[in-house]
């Protein structure tokens, strides 16, 4: 029923023919025995039996589509209005009637609020009783049957009461489940957005630390080839044949990317194998000198764990090629009881970490950490050089 009482449209429809047929046999019942009562005169009795049709035509026509679809309006009052014009008639002609009551009493908690649902019960109830007692030629005869009245509006309020507050109670719930579902789809909505936007910064990450990386490098290494072509081919060739082998790993590393495989770097080899070539490489590219300490046995980790300790190697030799004017690189990985710890050191001009500064760099680096569990410190001032510290727990 709609408002406070309503009962959610789906289960109520599905269960009132089970009410069309309480009804019906109440009616039939009733008046069956109003039309065999001896102590009535023919008259009366049919009269009865008519007003009984002229309730149940009442019902079908006007409260049953108000009760079947839980409405609560004026048309509940006209409805029980209603009721009361027919039902008064009947109880005058056979007292018999008032058994219809059982059908009657639980439809003013169907198209009415509590507080007047209970004064239309006790109205029902007292049709009868005061008919009595226009009969009788002693009041206290009647007393019984008031006592009776009063029980039954009592009972039946109580359990109309009850049941409204049930039926709201079970609504409520409905509608939380129903939120819930709503929440929970949202939910999922939202962590697949999330798992979007964490995937493009990966791919972000990943072609910031090797294509965009990569091609910088090859263009350096033209440069100085360029610089190099009329005082000293020999050079610029080196520096050609270089470009080249740059140029042909970052497009194996698109390749993988594009696969979605892990980094090429790792394919087929350890971390450790893949840190002293990257090392390897900066050295030939840079003519500086690059040292790599890294243990003989690598401790296995997962794979996600070497992607993030090779990007951020990648990235921090790359800012020292490009911005620390380095003497010498190191690079060091070890090996502690609960966490694997990268540091890459260079003696350039430094600089301050707690100055913002533009591109991806350390905050591509950063977020990549993160999501490993790991954390990120940068050491670093003006003249000081740059160490770049990576700690990764073991899972």
């Amino acid at each position: 029923m709609s408002g406070t009482t309503s009962v959610p449209a789906s289960g109520w429809t599905a269960r009132f023919p089970l009410w069309d047929g309480y009804f019906a046999v109440t009616v039939l019942g009733v008046g069956a025995a109003v039309a065999a009562d001896p102590t009535r005169p023919g008259a009366d009795r049919a009269t009865a039996v008519v007003l009984f049709g002229a309730l149940t035509a009442w019902y079908v026509a006007f409260g049953r589509p108000l009760m079947r679809d839980g409405v609560e309006d004026r048309r509940g009052w006209l409805y029980l209005a209603g009721v009361l014009v027919l039902y008064v008639p009947a109880v005058l002609a056979s007292t018999s009637a008032s058994f219809l009551l059982f059908a009657l009493c639980p439809q003013a908690f169907m198209v009415l609020p509590a507080v007047p649902a209970v004064g239309t019960v006790l109205a029902l109830n007292a049709v009868h009783v005061v008919v009595l007692a226009a009969r009788a030629d002693d009041l206290t005869d009647v007393t019984g049957p008031a006592l009776i009245a009063a029980l039954v509006a009592a009972v039946v309020s109580m359990v109309g009461v009850w049941s409204q507050h049930t039926v709201a109670e079970s609504e409520r719930r409905a509608e939380l489940i129903a939120e819930l579902g709503r929440s929970r789809d949202q939910v999922a909505r939202l962590s697949r957005q999330a798992g979007v936007t964490a995937e493009r910064q990966r791919l972000a990450a990943d072609i910031h630390d090797t294509v965009a990386q990569g091609l910088s490098s090859v263009v350096l290494l033209i440069q100085a080839a360029e610089a190099d072509l009329d005082r000293d081919r020999a050079t610029a060739r080196r520096h050609l044949h270089l470009a080249v082998d740059t140029a042909r790993d970052n497009l194996a590393e698109v390749r993988t990317l594009v696969a979605a495989l892990t980094p090429g770097e790792l394919a087929g080899s350890s971390l450790a194998e893949a840190l002293r070539r990257l090392v390897e490489r900066f050295a030939r590219e840079t003519g500086l000198p690059a040292t790599c300490a890294v243990p003989d046995t690598d401790r296995p980790l997962p794979t996600p764990v070497e992607v993030v300790l090779l990007r951020a190697t990648q990235e921090a030799l790359t800012n020292a090629r490009r911005h620390a004017a380095a003497g010498t690189v190191a690079v060091l990985l070890e090996h502690h009881p609960d966490a694997v710890v990268l540091q890459v050191v260079d003696d350039g001009a430094g600089f301050d970490p707690d100055e913002p500064g533009g591109g991806y760099g350390l905050a591509g680096m950063r977020a990549r950490i993160e999501q490993v569990r790991g954390r990120l410190a940068v050491r670093s001032a003006p003249g000081d050089g740059t160490t770049v510290r990576v700690e990764v727990p073991y899972p």
